[in-house]
């Protein structure tokens, strides 16, 4: 996705009324100071007395992390997708941000099912009669690019769609467009932002929203993730219809089971949690270990349980790679840090890391041994692993250790692994 670069303030009037908006809600959440040192304020000639006092005091109460992703939400669902992104980013953004980015939800109303219609029919070059038998037209959910509605095919076979929402191509370039020149001002003005170069973050979260516009790509992740799987009885991978699918339209098999955060459900349908709990834990292993390429966002609303315990995903939209070096890099951590031994602790968490300058070694190795006497001289059922990762994450940012993104990725997937059959539920897909 190209973005097309903004020169100067004056030729932003094409989109000055969302340019003013965007504006106009970082300060209603308390970033007044950072539009005042982009020097961009008479994009604020209205809006600024909109914002009563009252407001302020309330936005005042809150954190800042708590304050950024409110605004991101508000700003709609370009911003929500940045924050979204950036919560899997611990080289860019401090980790009490990402707790508070990972809460990010997609709160947008479902569009038209008229429009719905014409973009299924304009992609598949038939009438919706000539390739449905049956179409809901109240989605089952609706997200900041598309929504999902459930379906049978003309050979009677129940299937969900996902259809991407109308003008979401214009919105996001618009977007990115002043996201882009919102960065460059930043590098400019803000002499902390030189180091992490926010327009090249933003060429990068340009490069990601172009691949997830493309449903196709989903589909190949999924048809992915199905050949690791093949044979093994545990997990269940919905199929994927191809000739039903294009960059707009994604169509797979509908699921009916329960989900793994539906606690009651599960209880009712006689269905094993612990069972569940280590058929996770051993399929998210595999992802990693085995095959290096795994779900990205395994929290509970986005498994399903079907029934004798099989285990079935569900959204493919964000998928982590992991290479054959750094899997040996992060169990040579593991077996270091079991075998309580900090200095070859220390070497592996500076190869799985990047870094400029390399942090004093004494400091690191006394921490590392300090983090070892906290969590492994305890009996194995009090070990919260979640807490056990954040800590080191923590870790790592305060000697300047940069995480890699796919790394990342992979410590969240396993710090989920406890939370299968524990509850804790969020949509189970983001459109």
């Amino acid at each position: 996705m190209v973005i097309r670069k903004i020169g100067v303030i004056g030729s932003t009037y094409r989109h000055l009324n969302r340019y003013r908006q965007i504006l106009t809600i970082l300060f209603k959440y308390g970033f007044g100071d950072l539009v005042d040192t982009l020097k961009i304020e008479q994009y604020l000639e209205i809006g600024l007395q909109m914002i009563s006092r009252k407001r302020r005091e309330q936005v005042e109460k809150l954190t800042r992390a708590e304050r950024i992703r409110m605004a991101l939400e508000e700003l709609g669902p370009t911003f929500v997708k940045l924050g979204q992104i950036l919560s899997t980013r611990p080289d860019l953004i401090p980790v009490e941000l990402i707790q508070e980015l990972s809460k990010l939800q997609d709160h947008v109303p479902s569009f038209p099912y008229t429009e719905m219609k014409h973009i299924i029919e304009s992609e598949l070059g038939a009438p919706l009669g000539d390739i449905f038998q049956h179409f809901e037209q109240t989605p089952l959910a609706a997200a900041s690019i598309g929504q999902v509605h459930i379906a049978q095919l003309r050979n009677s076979e129940e299937v969900v769609a996902k259809v991407q929402r109308p003008g979401i191509h214009k919105t996001i370039d618009i977007d990115l467009e002043i996201m882009l020149h919102l960065a460059s001002l930043m590098e400019r003005h803000l002499e902390e932002a030189e180091l992490h170069r926010p327009t090249k973050i933003v060429e990068e979260f340009a490069h990601t929203l172009e691949r997830e516009l493309d449903y196709t790509i989903e589909a190949s992740h999924i048809e992915r993730f199905a050949s690791q799987f093949m044979g093994e009885q545990n997990i269940y991978v919905p199929k994927v219809y191809r000739e039903t699918t294009t960059e707009r339209v994604l169509t797979m098999e509908y699921i009916d089971g329960i989900k793994a955060s539906e606690i009651d459900q599960l209880q009712s349908a006689s269905l094993d949690q612990k069972e569940i709990a280590h058929r996770g834990a051993d399929l998210i292993l595999k992802q990693i270990f085995d095959y290096g390429f795994f779900h990205a966002d395994p929290h509970p609303g986005n498994i399903y349980i079907l029934p004798n315990n099989v285990i079935c995903y569900l959204d493919f939209g964000m998928m982590g790679r992991i290479d054959r070096q750094t899997r040996e890099n992060f169990a040579d951590l593991v077996m270091s840090i079991v075998n309580r031994d900090e200095e070859k602790a220390a070497d592996a968490l500076l190869n799985l890391t990047l870094w400029e300058d390399e942090p004093d070694r004494s400091t690191l190795e006394r921490e590392l041994g300090e983090f070892m006497d906290l969590h492994f001289y305890r009996p194995l059922k009090e070990l919260d692993l979640g807490k056990l990762l954040r800590q080191l994450l923590d870790m790592a940012s305060k000697h300047r250790l940069r995480v890699p993104p796919d790394l990342f990725l992979m410590l969240k997937a396993l710090s989920t692994v406890e939370a299968l059959g524990s509850g804790g539920a969020r949509q189970h897909t983001r459109p």
